[in-house]
């Protein structure tokens, strides 16, 4: 179960009509947080990507399914078919994660995912989202 305060700013983030990634951004950060505390490990910062996306769906953040032939596309399928997965699967599921290294969520690891992520999209597409980016900077600055 995320958060309250993590529930809250992604409710905030949809009050001011911000994107679903955006809002599910909340929740990856709260998982990237979860790992450098030590409650969990994660084997890849993609698995801590996932596991946040997983609870922003959950909570109700309206984002497209995961890609089909992923772990978390298989794990969908399970869950969705009946309201919760068993204890048994949970206890498990927790417990593997508590056998993996904490590196995944290092800022090494994920400036690595971020940089492999930007490579696969066209160039149009990443000066399209530096030039937003730049051009809501301001606004984000003052507010924090």
């Amino acid at each position: 179960m995320p958060e309250k305060e993590t529930l809250e700013r992604a409710h905030e983030d949809a009050r001011e009509g911000k994107s679903p990634s955006t809002q599910a951004g909340e929740f990856v950060r709260e998982e990237i947080h979860h790992v450098r505390e030590g409650k969990h490990g994660v084997r890849s910062p993609k698995q801590a990507i996932a596991i946040g996306l997983s609870k922003a769906r959950k909570a109700g953040v309206k984002l497209p399914r995961p890609p089909k032939g992923t772990a978390s596309a298989k794990k969908e399928s399970r869950t969705s078919r009946r309201n919760r997965p068993s204890r048994n699967r949970s206890r498990a599921n927790e417990r593997a994660l508590k056998r993996e290294g904490r590196s995944g969520a290092s800022h090494r690891a994920l400036s690595r995912q971020a940089k492999s992520a930007a490579r696969n999209r066209s160039r149009s597409s990443r000066s399209r989202a530096a030039r937003k980016a730049a051009r809501t900077r301001r606004s984000s600055r003052a507010r924090r």
